[in-house]
């Protein structure tokens, strides 16, 4: 089986180690950076561990780490620096701009000042307006400062060793970066392929695999690449070929490697997640122009994301930051002005709808509400859309669902943002050009009930009488509705058993260990049993079914296993396909992506619903036992306690070990206790006999 290529956050971990291991006087600082909380996004997991004397933690002051390391340099180190939120880097600015970088020139002669500051950047993941900023622009065209950013395309060690021996520097790490993997031998996908041009570090270019010529030349730093190869995609879609340019060194800024593949396109955009003024791709637009005015086909078109702070809310914080979406229409909308490229809409496109209209609806998404919240339509009314265009998010007490147009012409809508509708309401139309609004079909319930006209009454004279406080009483959220609703019908309709095993895990550990340690994997016991849970599927089938009737029970081909979430958000259980089928770290990949949209709240319908079996992981330390509830119309709930130690006996000597409590809570009417406990067994063993424990995690 072909390993997959690391995480980037994986790659930077790696990098480390391996540069901790060849230089000797390199030291790391930085604030809860030491084991085993490894940093806030875990990139220094396991230096500290293995460099106890180097890897320094220290007081919450960013002014203070920047000056200790800039002494440091001058004495002849290397330092890491690493910032909680590149946010916080503003408070290392004096120390960066008047000690660190003017060290290297003003004593007379030149000084190496090898300090690498690393800053995690950008936003999309809900922190909101102080932990979620792009800095880089602040601190460009300050001498002898450079500036990098990681990609997607570039390996962590040349590029962080590249940046200690070109110091002083600064890395700008994209937070959403950190969880995708990285691009090796030149591939990206089925459609797309990368070579790096320049001088290391060089620039990344991604072309289509067919050769075709760039209509569009696409130049973003690494955080905006996925965003910016997603708009490379949706344009192929269009008819638009782009080709994407995206360096590791951002400042001083090298475009001669590349202006020849700029001067040939027909247009040419910088896109990036700062907001506009003194940025990166200013600075890159306005070389081109010294550089390629004459053969430019028309100015540089450069994105940004809007003038404003950074909302935590997921909806509101899309619109401020540039995404795919923007790009695509930015691009197609000066390609249009141009006559070229991609068409303009017409009045009624391909697939519109005919002139009576065609009404959306507000589709069944889960078997739990009745109804929906309209929380924002991504279109204005009024509006061409063409088909598959999205149109409205509808939120559920789980999710929040796109729905997209299924014919083009002109969005009508019926229900505004903000209203409850019921499952098959109507909430807007697609007509053709000139049609009349519709009527509402089906009523639209406000969020909020209209106050009653006050009925006046007469009443005779009271004796007074003491005030009673009012009773304290809050509303459930939409995500609590939900799950109140699947637990009581759990209890009501599923006649529940429940067994439990004890399992010993220490050479389970050990090999997570060591498997952290070969490959930067950030594998876990919660991926192992939930790996252990579908790899019992094919001898325990009917545990994995569902009741049809009183006497039909539904098997499944796939073990589809579920697992609960709870970021504080609420309690969601997306489900990870094809368990038995897929490796521990397609499985790790899933669960990395799930625990962040659990934070965000951000999951789609279809990531959960069709589970054929739920894991519910409680594995705080002290957790004993768990008994979990079965969940409708599944026939079993797995439950994992937390890690705890206790003493048993080992060829008659008593020893420390590490345990876990798995339970199980099954249905009687299709499975006996035989059964459950053969199922526990089975997963159990996955986890301590170490044969078993191979085949799940190598």
């Amino acid at each position: 089986m072909t390993a997959l290529p690391p995480r980037v956050v994986e790659n930077l971990n790696s990098a480390l180690r391996r540069l901790f291991a060849e230089r000797p006087d390199l030291y790391l600082l930085g604030e809860d950076v030491l084991d085993p909380y490894g940093g806030a996004f875990k990139v220094t997991k396991g230096l500290s561990t293995a460099h106890p004397d180097r890897v320094l933690a220290t007081p919450l002051s960013e002014a203070g780490i920047a000056g200790v390391a800039g002494g440091l340099a001058l004495a002849g180190d290397q330092v890491v620096v690493e910032a909680m939120f590149g946010d916080f880097a503003s408070l290392m600015f004096d120390q960066v701009l008047n000690l660190v970088s003017k060290s290297v020139t003003m004593y007379g002669k030149r000084k190496p000042m090898r300090v690498l500051f690393r800053c995690p950047v950008g936003g999309n993941r809900g922190y909101g307006p102080t932990h979620s900023q792009s800095v880089q622009k602040h601190f460009l065209g300050i001498p002898n400062l450079s500036l990098y950013e990681t990609t997607p395309f570039h390996d962590a060690y040349p590029l962080v060793a590249h940046a200690l021996d070109h110091g002083p520097a600064m890395l700008f790490e994209d937070k959403v970066l950190y969880t995708r993997r990285l691009h090796r031998d030149g591939v990206v996908d089925a459609s797309y392929r990368f070579s790096l041009v320049g001088a290391a570090p060089g620039w990344a270019h991604v072309t289509p695999v067919d050769g075709a010529p760039a209509d569009v030349v696409l130049l973003c730093p690494g955080g905006v690449a996925h965003r910016a190869l997603a708009a490379a995609h949706a344009l192929r879609e269009r008819g638009v070929t782009a080709h994407l340019l995206v360096p590791a060194l951002l400042y001083p800024l090298d475009v001669a490697p590349v202006l020849e593949l700029v001067a040939a396109a027909g247009l040419v955009v910088v896109a990036e997640e700062s907001t506009a003024g003194g940025t990166w791709g200013a600075d890159v637009a306005a070389v081109l122009h010294e550089r390629l005015w004459s053969r430019l086909a028309a100015p540089v078109l450069r994105l940004s994301s809007a003038d404003s702070i950074i909302p935590t809310a997921r909806h509101l914080e899309e619109r401020v930051l540039l995404g795919e979406r923007h790009i695509v229409d930015a691009v197609v909308a000066a390609l249009e002005v141009r006559g070229e490229g991609a068409a303009a809409p017409e009045a009624v496109v391909p697939g519109a709808a005919p002139l009576a209209g065609v009404p959306v609806t507000a589709p069944k998404l889960n078997n739990n509400d009745a109804t929906y919240l309209v929380a924002a339509w991504l279109v204005e009314d009024g509006a061409v859309v063409e088909p598959g265009t999205p149109l409205v998010e509808l939120e559920t007490s789980k999710a929040i669902e796109e729905i997209e147009a299924e014919h083009g012409g002109v969005l009508r809508i019926v229900v505004p943002s903000g209203a409850e509708v019921e499952v098959g309401a109507l909430i807007a139309e697609v007509v053709a050009p000139g049609a009349a609004r519709a009527v509402p079909a089906a009523p639209v319930m406000p969020a909020v009930p209209a106050p009653r006209e006050p009925v006046p009454r007469v009443l005779a004279p009271r004796a007074p009488v003491a005030a009673v406080p009012a009773p304290r009483t809050y509303a459930l959220d939409r995500v609590q509705q939900g799950t109140a609703a699947v637990v009581s019908r759990a209890h009501r309709e599923v006649p529940a058993a429940f067994t439990a095993v004890e399992v010993r895990v220490d050479q389970l550990l050990e090999r997570l260990r060591r498997l952290s340690e070969e490959t930067g994997a950030d594998v876990g016991l919660a991926e192992v049993v939930v790996k252990a849970v579908g790899s019992a599927h094919a001898d325990f089938p009917h545990l994995f079914g569902s009741l049809v009737d009183d006497r039909t029970v539904a098997l499944v081909d796939t073990a589809d296993v579920a697992v609960t979430l709870d970021a504080g958000r609420g309690l969601f259980t997306p489900v990870v396909r094809d368990c038995a089928g897929r490796s521990i770290a397609d499985v790790a990949d899933d669960m990395m992506d799930f625990r962040m949209k659990a934070w965000r709240a951000e999951f789609t319908s279809s990531e959960l619903t069709g589970g054929a079996i739920t894991v519910s992981l409680n594995t705080d330390d002290d957790v004993l036992l768990v008994q979990p509830i079965v969940m409708w119309p599944q026939l079993c709930m797995l439950s994992v306690g937390g890690l705890r130690e206790r003493v048993v006996l080992e060829d008659g000597a008593p020893v420390a070990a590490t345990v876990v409590v798995l339970g199980l809570a099954y249905d009687h009417r299709v499975v006996n206790g035989t059964d459950a406990v053969g199922f526990l067994k089975f997963v159990a063993d996955g986890l301590r006999r170490p044969d078993r424990l191979e085949k799940l995690v190598g």
